[in-house]
Order: C-alpha cells, then sequence, then structure tokens
C-alpha cells in the first residue's frame, strides 16, 4: 500500500510538471481533451489551482490519508475546488499559519484532510444546471453544504460568508469540477482550530458567547455595522460583556435608544488600526479617536490610562485583551464607553485632576453644570496639574472668573481652524461684558501670550478641550499690548523709549485700584510706520497719554456719532460714526487729524477695552 501511495505521488509529481506548463495564467481553459484527465490531473493542469494541489500532498504526508489516489480513481465525484487565493485567504485567518508548510504535524495534516473531503461529493456529478437553492449536499467528510442559487451560486459552510462559484461544470473523467473563491470550512475545523482561527470582528462576537449583547446592539443600531466591522479594517474593538451592557442599559431595552446614539455608542468602541495591549502599555496613557462623531463631526477622542491594567475614559477596563480577529484586534471590557462630554473627559484625565478639584472645590456645581450641557457647545482651554500648582494668583483674583477665563462658550475651536485672533471667553468685566482671550498660532498655539496649548483637539460630545500648560490669568490691557505682535512698537514706546513713566504699572491697575478702567485706544505697528520718525520721550509721553481715556469702559455700543472723550493728556478726541471707507468709526485727534479709522473694536480686558487704531493719535501741542 506504502509503494502504490509512493507511486501515486511521484506520477502526481510527474504530472505537475508536464501539465503546468500548459497553463501561463490563472484563466481556466479546457480543451476537447481535458474529459480524459481526472480530477486531479484537471487540477495539475489549472495554474489558480496549484495550492490545492499542494494542499492535497501536504495532507496525504498522515499516514492516514490517501488523498490524491481517491480523486484520481474511477469513482464518481463532485468537487468544489477552492483557488490560489482562496488559500490564501485562509492562512491568513489562521494565527501563526504563512503557509501550507506550517501544517507540519500528522494532526494538522489530518485537519487539512479533513477541510478537503468537506469539498468533495461522492458518487455523483453534480452540475450547476442540478443545483437548486436551499438544496444540502452531504459531503465525504460527513458534513452538509447549503446551496444558494440567488444572484448566482453560493455554497454556505460552517461560517458566516458563503463562497462563491467562479467557474461551473468542469467536467473531467471521473466527476465534475466547480472552482470556488472560498476555503470551505466545517463545524468541526472551527472547533479544532478555534484557538488559532482567525475570524471578522463581527463575526468573532457572535461566536463568542458573553458578547451576545453587543451582537444584538450591533444588530438593532445602524444596519451597515455588522458588515463594517467584516471589512478589510483593520480595527480595534473594545467590546463591551454582557453585563457590561445590562449596566448601560440600567432596565431598558436596546430599542428604547434611538439608533442613532446607540450607532454613535457603539462606534465610541472602535478605532482605526490595530493596536495591541502592548502598544497602549508602551504609550502609558493618552488620547486616541474612536469611530464615534462628537463636536463639529469630529471622531470623538477616548482616553486611555496603563497605570492599573487597561482604562477607557476611566469608566471601563479591559478584561481580556488582544483577541486576534481577520479584520483587527479585540478587547474585552467591563463596562460600556459612553459618548463623553467635557466634563468626562477632565474626570477621566488624572493629568486633569486639579482642574477637577479647583471646578467643584467646596461643592460647587456651576461649572459641572455648564459644561455637561448639551445644547450648547464649548471651548475649554484646561490646565493642567504642573499648572496649577505654579499658579500663584498674584492679582488675588476670583478663582471662579480666572476659571471661567479659559471657557468658550457657543464654539468648538478646533486647533486646525485656529487663527491670530480674539475670542471671548465666559469671564466678564463688570458681570455684563466677556473678557477677550488672544490666539497666536505663529509657533504652536499660544494664548494671551503667556500658555501654551499642549494637547490639542480632544473632542467631547460638547465641544473641545486643549489641555494648556499655564493657568490664564485675567488679562489687563497690557496683557494684549505684549500679546499681540501687532502692538510690539506700541509696547516698546510704552517701556523702552519712555523709562521715566511706568505705563505697565498705571496701565495694570484694576479693581479701582488706580485710574482703571481704561479705554485704550491702540495704534498698530503699520500706524507707528507711518510716523517720519517716533519722538523723543518728552514728545512721546503726551502722545502714548493721548490714546488712554481713565476711568472708563467705553465699547463699541457706547459711542455715539460726535461723542467726545478726554485723554489722559488732557486733550479731547472726538469719534464719529458710521466711518469713511473700511473704518468702523473714525477719530479726530486733538491736534485736529481727522478720518483716523477704528479698524477693530472691543478687545475686552479686566481693567478696560481696546480699540484698534490704524494711525496715531498726535494731541494739540498749543495748548
Amino acid at each position: 500500500m506504502k509503494a502504490l501511495k509512493f507511486f501515486s505521488k511521484l506520477t502526481l509529481l510527474l504530472l505537475m510538471v508536464s501539465f503546468t506548463a500548459c497553463s501561463d495564467d490563472d484563466d481556466v481553459t479546457m480543451d476537447p481533451t481535458e474529459e480524459e484527465l481526472n480530477i486531479v490531473e484537471a487540477a495539475q493542469a489549472t495554474t489558480e489551482l496549484s495550492t490545492l494541489v499542494s494542499a492535497l500532498i501536504k495532507a496525504d504526508e498522515s499516514a492516514n490519508n490517501d488523498l490524491v489516489a481517491a480523486l484520481s480513481s474511477e469513482g464518481t465525484f463532485t468537487v468544489f475546488a477552492p483557488t490560489n487565493q482562496a488559500f490564501n485567504d485562509l492562512l491568513a485567518q489562521l494565527n501563526g499559519f504563512d503557509s501550507l508548510d506550517d501544517f507540519s504535524s500528522q494532526q494538522l495534516q489530518d485537519l487539512l484532510a479533513v477541510i478537503l473531503t468537506y469539498h468533495v461529493v461522492a458518487d455523483a456529478a453534480v452540475l450547476s444546471s442540478d443545483l437548486n437553492d436551499g438544496q444540502t449536499i452531504t459531503t465525504l467528510q460527513g458534513s452538509t453544504l447549503e446551496v444558494s442559487t440567488q444572484g448566482g451560486v453560493f455554497i454556505d459552510d460552517a461560517t458566516t460568508v458563503d463562497a462563491q462559484v467562479t467557474t461551473a461544470d468542469i467536467e473531467v473523467s471521473n466527476g465534475v469540477v466547480h472552482i470556488i473563491d472560498k476555503v470551505l470550512l466545517p463545524q468541526t475545523i472551527l472547533d479544532e482550530l478555534a484557538d488559532i482561527i482567525l475570524v471578522p470582528i463581527t463575526d468573532l462576537a457572535i461566536g463568542n458567547e458573553n458578547l451576545q449583547n453587543l451582537v444584538a446592539a450591533l444588530v438593532a443600531a445602524d444596519g451597515d455595522l455588522p458588515t463594517v466591522l467584516r471589512g478589510d479594517g483593520p480595527f480595534t474593538v473594545l467590546a463591551p460583556t454582557d453585563d457590561a451592557f445590562e449596566t448601560f442599559l440600567d432596565g431598558a431595552e436596546l430599542s428604547d435608544i434611538p439608533v442613532d446614539i446607540l450607532t454613535n455608542v457603539l462606534l465610541n468602541h472602535v478605532i482605526s488600526g490595530e493596536v495591541s495591549s502592548t502598544d497602549l502599555t508602551g504609550l502609558g496613557s493618552g488620547y486616541t479617536s474612536t469611530l464615534a462623531t462628537g463636536a463639529g463631526d469630529q471622531n470623538v477622542s477616548l482616553f486611555f490610562d496603563t497605570t492599573n491594567g487597561v482604562s477607557f475614559n476611566g469608566v471601563s477596563s479591559v478584561v481580556t485583551p488582544d483577541v486576534l480577529a481577520l479584520n483587527g484586534i479585540v478587547h474585552v471590557v467591563d463596562a460600556v464607553i459612553n459618548i463623553p462630554n467635557i466634563v468626562d473627559h477632565a474626570v477621566a484625565n488624572p493629568g486633569l485632576s486639579s482642574l477637577v478639584g479647583a471646578l467643584t472645590d467646596g461643592g460647587n456645581t456651576t461649572f459641572t453644570d455648564l459644561l455637561s450641557n448639551e445644547e450648547e457647545t464649548f471651548t475649554v482651554f484646561a490646565p493642567g496639574n504642573d499648572a496649577f500648582s505654579a499658579f500663584t494668583n498674584p492679582n488675588s483674583n476670583d478663582i471662579n472668573v480666572i476659571l471661567s477665563n479659559h471657557v468658550v462658550v457657543g464654539a468648538a475651536a478646533f486647533s486646525s481652524g485656529l487663527t491670530n485672533s480674539y475670542i471671548n471667553t465666559a469671564a466678564e468685566f463688570a458681570d455684563d461684558e466677556n473678557v477677550s482671550l488672544y490666539i497666536n498660532v505663529d509657533d504652536g498655539v499660544t494664548l494671551n501670550g503667556i500658555s501654551n496649548v499642549a494637547t490639542a483637539d480632544i473632542v467631547a460630545s460638547n465641544g473641545v478641550i486643549h489641555t494648556v500648560d499655564t493657568v490664564i490669568d485675567l488679562p489687563t490691557v497690557v496683557t494684549f499690548a505684549t500679546a499681540d505682535p501687532n502692538f510690539s512698537t506700541l509696547v516698546q514706546a510704552l517701556t523702552d523709549l519712555t523709562p521715566s513713566t511706568d505705563f505697565v504699572d498705571v496701565l495694570s491697575a484694576q479693581n479701582g485700584a488706580g485710574s482703571d478702567p481704561f479705554t485704550v485706544f491702540a495704534p498698530t505697528n503699520t500706524a507707528f510706520d507711518a510716523l517720519a520718525s517716533i519722538p523723543a520721550e518728552a514728545d512721546l509721553i503726551p502722545i502714548l497719554q493721548h490714546h488712554v481715556v481713565a476711568n472708563a469702559n467705553i465699547r463699541s455700543g457706547d459711542l455715539t456719532d460726535g461723542i467726545s472723550a478726554t485723554t489722559l493728556e488732557g486733550d479731547d478726541i472726538t469719534i464719529n460714526l458710521p466711518g469713511t471707507g473700511d473704518n468702523i468709526a473714525d477719530i479726530t485727534d486733538g491736534a485736529g487729524n481727522n478720518g483716523i479709522g477704528i479698524d477693530a473694536v472691543d478687545v475686552q480686558a479686566i481693567n478696560g477695552v481696546i480699540h484698534v487704531i490704524d494711525t496715531v493719535l498726535i494731541p494739540d501741542t498749543t495748548n
């Protein structure tokens, strides 16, 4: 028998050499003499079935198998023959298998034989015209296959993905061959190779008895989700256990949750790309993005921390890591991860614990109530713990007002959309005017010239967080002058060029400690460039004083046509509305120069307001 088996293999190898030369590509072409070939010989003559031939030989390396001889015999068979690509796809599903050579033991070779005999129907040559929709066929392996003829001819095995017949009715001397695009797998093989066979993530969940609520949720949500998670990926899926879903539902039914909300929650457990627990541990902690949608239609951020195991958003921990799937990796987690709002993100990140403590000090709920509002949108510049440790509150400002100065209400400002500009925060001057914040993006993102964004674009359901390295104290008019590079010449004039007058000290006064509040008409660098030269100190001091109105916070809404105000220098300036050309308003200075344009208004500080002008104001030098 062994000699016969050896002779069969030797014959097969010789036939492979002679027949391989007959085909230069993967197309199946039959000539009139091929009906004289048996199944094995026909496979040898077809390039796209070369891996099937190799699989038959590999299976026969076990003393228990003689498949080549069987399929070369005079019996009658129907064979569903997988293509080379189908075998490549199977190997990709088997963790640790790169080629047929990895079927290196008799046990594995016998399992390969089980797979191959699952493709054979004995004692019948079944043509495609003989196949009916719903028909069940018993294979040589002993299990059954089901046929579908809807939109083609499909063969259903024990997996969730059918094989399609791509070339039908190749008649040979001992039966008929149908070429298919997938290796068929019986339940026996799925059970035997459960630890190494990789299936798409959806099918992995379906096969896990502890993830059935997740499967039900996928079905109840967007109908495309199960299909998406069968796609190429790769994906990283955080799969909540059945108990996790029961806790999340809290007695409700999946049908009680609107489909769009349920879909987004499920997508909050999916990360694009394959991220192992080792990858996360190597990073320590940080943010990644899920496929869920948050503020501004951006992908929601997910905080991971590996200080004690692997946890997500501070609410869900990995109980089973690194379950490999065909299209990614699954980490089983013990809690459903809801879409986080601004407060949820702050609480989840231990690097923001000082901020959370300041926000909630003494049971204060003002900020948590505000920033949990899902009907509003926020941008929060969140100081880290080190920033709070370094902050001394030199002006003894109300910490709640300082914290408000880190919050922008009504907009989710993502880093990609930031420009050198002013925005208003939730902090207020005199309880009615929102304080401004200057953003500069010339080198990273800097706020009011003192605080830099360390981590940008932490996306929540109701806004975005940027962590910053310095607490942003309440700004004075001096703060904005020094922060905005458009005022660098003005700052030089107020400091280096007028050392005998401490303009910085004067204009930093707040809470009624000096002549505050101030209304400052701030000339830009371009305005100073238009001068023939910057005057000497004695003449420059009254010029600078002529730009400041003391003891008044005059905003654009307070202006009327022809209004006059007395400056620190002593002369009046007159404002006319509307302005000429592109000017918001026109100013006539103390020297009678008119048409001076106000280009921007209402840069609000804690001790006054700035309006930007395009020309240096000159006082009356005759009085």
